[in-house]
């Protein structure tokens, strides 16, 4: 068997100090790991001076999705004989249809149950999924509700998503701290984190000296799956909701050297190289025997040991180099995940 092939080759180990719980102030203070493929060569820098190492003929794409507060707290509606209503945790992924959603639920829960919530919001569970999820209906002021009008609930009532590997609960902060200065298309359950270290003069300098153009795809929780599958090509890739605007496509069919900000931006743009689409669900898994074909740049931050994004950097580098890097970082002490330090791959 392929060892590229292998989970468990995928694996690291990380000293438990250096995942980021929060983010650095300002945002581009954050360290910055340059790594140049063709002098096989690295760097160690900041964000702050990431212009001077990007290439100078390059279009920049970057992920506009906002995250939208998908945490909700309510109770349980009591059963025929009064019982069963207890405190309930779920999490909005996405939805399926007009009115249908998928979400995971922390705790039992049996079909046509209902959940209150606040602000007179009312879920009830029409389907389970074999993975956990469930398929929800919501009803605001007993009327069925599109996205659009659950946003704006969830906007009310709702808290940050923040990764369950930061172990801890969302702060005021994480409003602004975990959404770009771009976010503009609501529904991404994670923020597309390579884009969270721009500071507004920074971004200004990028668009000055590089053509920038937005796509959306709205992150689902199934960023944060692990790969459980023994071999990676076995593992069940998740599909997230994605638009490319036309005029950012016609770049994507030139020959223009692309620098993708972050993973999101990459899956998106190299499952439209494979399939000319430009909206609909992306479920592209990008790994050493599944290579890039139309991003010639990444920026992204570190990702968990064994998972699909640690497998996407190994797409671009290999597996061997990207754990040489990843290595490298721990011992220069980079802040990992989230809320961590970033990598360039020229």
């Amino acid at each position: 068997m392929n060892i590229e092939l292998l989970t468990s080759s995928y694996d690291y180990e990380l000293p438990h100090n250096l995942i980021a719980k929060n983010p650095l102030y300002p945002r581009d203070s954050a360290k910055l790991l340059v790594y140049n493929r063709e002098k096989d060569s690295i760097i160690h820098t900041t964000f702050k001076e990431l212009l001077k190492h990007l290439p100078k003929e390059c279009d920049v794409f970057l992920n506009d999705t906002k995250v939208i507060k998908a945490r909700i707290f309510g109770k349980k509606k009591l059963d025929s004989n009064g019982q069963g209503g207890g405190k309930v945790e779920l999490l909005f992924n996405k939805p399926l249809s007009a009115y249908e959603y998928l979400v995971m639920i922390r705790g039992k829960v049996e079909i046509s149950r209902e959940l209150f919530f606040d602000d007179n919001l009312v879920a009830t569970v029409k389907k389970l999924n074999s993975d956990g999820s469930r398929v929800v209906t919501f009803k605001h002021e007993n009327r069925d509700i599109r996205f659009e009008e659950l946003v704006q609930v969830l906007d009310k009532i709702g808290h940050i998503p923040l990764p369950p590997y930061l172990q801890r609960e969302d702060k005021r902060e994480d409003e602004v701290d975990y959404q770009t200065l771009f976010a503009k298309n609501s529904g991404a359950v994670a923020a597309p984190t390579a884009s969270l270290h721009f500071t507004p003069k920074l971004f200004k300098e990028l668009e000055k000296r590089h053509k920038t153009h937005k796509i959306t795809l709205h992150v689902g929780a199934g960023t944060f799956k692990p790969v459980d599958a023994e071999y990676i090509l076995d593992h069940p890739m998740h599909s997230e909701y994605f638009h490319i605007p036309k005029e950012s496509a016609s770049i994507l069919e030139s020959d223009r050297d692309i620098l993708a900000i972050g993973t999101t931006v990459t899956r998106t743009v190299e499952y439209f190289a494979r399939t000319k689409k430009i909206d609909g669900e992306c479920d592209l898994f990008l790994n050493p025997s599944n290579r890039p074909k139309r991003v010639t740049h990444l920026l992204t931050n570190f990702h968990l040991p064994k998972s699909t994004l640690i497998m996407l950097v190994s797409a671009f580098i290999g597996r061997e180099k990207t754990l040489q890097l990843y290595h490298e970082a721990i011992k220069e002490r980079y802040r990992f995940f989230s809320y961590g330090d970033a990598m360039l791959i020229i």
